[in-house]
């Protein structure tokens, strides 16, 4: 039987395809190539290759409710917003990816309200 836990993430990685997949059904019409995939911390992202098919992972943060593709304030845009966020996406795929690694800014909102329950 499965932990608490483990059904958890497997639920949270659901939704974070579902919304992935609705992404790429906006973006894919557009001409941007895009492949759902599951990265080593099993988290879904959504791989889009810009103008020099050069890719970056696009995820979505379900409790900020945000897609991101980096850690800069233009590298984020509302998971609510499905069309929009494809927009934005699209101008910096187009435009292309910003030179170096990809940042992150994940954050395990649990392990945040844990500390404050002790």
């Amino acid at each position: 039987m499965k932990s608490r836990n483990a059904l958890k993430a497997e639920h949270e990685t659901e939704l974070q395809k579902a919304a992935l997949t609705k992404l790429s059904a906006e973006l894919t019409p557009r001409g941007l190539i895009t492949v759902l995939i599951v990265d080593q911390t099993g988290r879904a992202a959504l791989e889009v290759l810009d103008a020099r098919f050069r890719p970056r992972r696009v995820y979505a943060h379900l409790p900020f409710r945000w897609f991101y593709w980096g850690e800069e304030k233009d590298e984020r845009a509302s998971l609510l917003q499905i069309p929009q966020a494809a927009d934005q996406i699209e101008a910096a795929a187009r435009a292309g990816w910003r030179e170096g690694e990809q940042g992150d800014i994940s954050t395990d909102l649990s392990k945040i309200a844990d500390a404050y329950r002790q």
